[in-house]
């Protein structure tokens, strides 16, 4: 038996210390808590997702923007601001920068130190009180030549390159919501010249009609009459689809069930403008600088250098310190102190292999960034060029539009002048409707060219630093 001095209660607490040190230790522990993920429910929340909900009407209104009721329109900004609420491409970019902070977590933490405790037995001694041996050890590891700090710096810069690629997202979901409205704007103003078109050419081939029957023309102008009729009857039953696709596109680029948008109208208010403030120099200056995919790569870089620092501070050996204690009760309760010192002696190799590595990653960095950013020359100098060529198509093609307009509108005075026919007229309109479906064309080409430069820039001017902000705070109430 180990002889142990004091009265009962002490001898209690002592056999109870142990004990309250381990609850001490494991109450600051974190408990794994399950999160499963249901198919069928997370469907089922994707399906209820509303235009109309209240969460995201405190989004909308954290940023300064009316949720739109009944009969209302939904403009640009209120569709991007919802898109930030819903799109699933948000949330997952959203998580990965959540990941890399969490690694900055990990990266300041020290070395746990360790506690062995090996009891031995010896019997080779007769007589003593106890065989028993009771030796304690602790292991404490100590980092040195700063790689703690190295450590903590490339997850610093990680999670910062984490934070530009959910900027990208950002920019990617509100290009593709641009896209989509753009694409159902194009849809309703084509459908709707259409419809005007096909009255104009029902106009003609009825008067061309009329004119057979009273053998005042042949059967071919009234078989081309019917040709054209029927031509402009099927590219508007196009449209009416192209409507529908749009619709669906619009709802999937904001990140709802396509019944969300039953009953909403659309503002289209912002693609009858053409704005020149994406041209300067000092624009693209700027974007070249501080585009989401540059900064990215340039904190990867960073991240990167302080990869290779931090292998070369591990060529330096790492220390350890390793006091014990050992209480010996064959010698009548003999105490041994140890100080024990271990370090790892760089013989065999001075980690040159993982310096190396991370010499070679770097360079890959590098090259990276190069090549990032001279894509983003190539793409904002593209971008401007086609911008600048169909803003000159778009002056031509509204040329032409205003001669239309008064040809048509000469055709009009003298049909009612007697001077010329009804069907004069017919084709006049005809023609006028055919020339605003180019017109259209035009002005179309040029907002797909402003928004391939708004992409390419990334400028404030087009999303503000508020609405990107909002963008990457997660909105709780918008989980599945």
């Amino acid at each position: 038996m180990i002889p142990i001095s004091g009265n009962s209660m002490s001898t209690g607490v002592r056999k109870r210390r142990p004990w309250l040190l381990a609850v001490a230790l494991l109450s600051g522990c974190t408990h794994f808590q399950p999160r499963p993920i249901s198919p069928a429910g997370s469907l089922a929340a994707y399906e209820s997702r509303s235009l109309a909900n209240p969460g995201l009407g405190r989004f909308l209104a954290a940023n300064h923007v009316v949720l739109p009721g009944r009969g209302q329109r939904w403009d640009l900004k209120a569709l991007t601001l919802t898109a930030f609420y819903y799109q699933p491409a948000l949330a997952h970019a959203r998580a990965q920068l959540l990941a890399a902070r969490a690694a900055r977590i990990t990266a300041r933490e020290r070395p746990n130190p360790s506690l062995s405790f090996t009891p031995a037995h010896d019997s080779g001694v007769p007589g003593v009180p106890s065989p028993w041996i009771v030796p304690v050890a602790i292991d404490w590891p100590i980092e040195t030549a700063g790689r703690r700090g190295d450590r903590m710096a490339e997850a610093r810069h990680l999670a910062a390159a984490a934070r530009w690629d959910l900027v990208g997202t950002v920019w990617r979901v509100r290009s593709r919501l641009r896209s989509t409205l753009l694409e159902l704007y194009t849809a309703h103003q084509t459908e709707s010249l259409l419809a005007r078109q096909v009255s104009a050419l029902r106009s003609v081939f009825n008067l061309l009609e009329g004119q057979f029957r009273a053998g005042a023309v042949s059967s071919y102008d009234v078989t081309r009459a019917r040709i054209a009729l029927d031509n402009a009857t099927l590219a508007r039953q196009v449209q009416e689809g192209q409507i529908r696709e749009a619709r669906v596109a619009l709802a999937g680029a904001i990140g709802v069930p396509v019944s969300a948008l039953r009953g909403a109208h659309w503002s289209f208010a912002g693609f009858g403008r053409f704005p020149r403030d994406l041209t300067r120099s000092a624009v693209r200056q700027q974007a070249l600088l501080g585009r989401s995919d540059v900064q990215a790569a340039l904190a990867r870089y960073a991240a990167s250098q302080s990869a290779l620092k931090l292998e070369v501070a591990r060529q330096w050996p790492s220390i350890a310190l390793g006091p014990g204690y050992a209480w010996n009760a064959q010698l009548g309760g003999d105490r041994e102190w140890q100080l024990g010192l271990s370090l790892t002696l760089p013989i065999l190799n001075q980690n040159q292999g993982p310096i190396a590595e991370a010499r070679a990653r770097r360079r890959v960095a590098a090259a990276q960034f190069l090549g990032v950013q001279s894509t983003a020359v190539a793409q904002i100098d593209g971008a401007l060029a086609v911008y600048r060529s169909t803003l000159e198509q778009v002056r031509t093609a509204e040329r032409s539009f205003g001669n239309l307009t008064r040809e048509l509108q000469s055709v009009r005075a003298q049909v009612s002048a007697g001077e010329l026919q009804p069907l004069d007229l017919a084709n006049a309109e005809a023609a006028f409707y055919a020339g605003a479906q180019n017109r259209l064309a035009t002005r179309i080409a040029a907002q797909q060219a402003l928004g391939a430069l708004q992409d390419a820039v990334q400028s404030p001017l087009t999303l503000s630093p508020s609405q990107l902000q909002s963008a990457q705070n997660f909105p709780h109430s918008a989980r599945p």
